[in-house]
């Protein structure tokens, strides 16, 4: 499987606040099995935006790269089957 052309984030920590570098991602919740759908995220115009599934909220903060995660560990990798 190709990787992930849009970053996914998760949040197994439980974290309120997530601080990524995108502003378009995909919300996993938390690892499998524990992970709720998956969901599409534009903050658009807005500098952080909160998921509808978990209530995480995600700051934007462009001084981080796209895989990068402030605390550090919030991002999703698929497993190989």
């Amino acid at each position: 499987m190709a990787g992930h052309s849009i970053p996914h984030f998760q949040n197994d920590g439980g974290h309120r606040m997530i601080e990524i570098g995108v502003k378009e991602f995909m919300c996993t919740g938390a690892s499998v099995p524990f992970d709720h759908p998956h969901i599409y995220i534009d903050m658009g115009d807005d500098s952080e935006k909160v998921c509808s599934y978990c209530s995480t909220l995600y700051r934007y903060n462009p001084a981080l790269r796209p895989e990068q995660t402030n605390p550090p560990g919030c991002v999703f990798h698929v497993k190989a089957a």
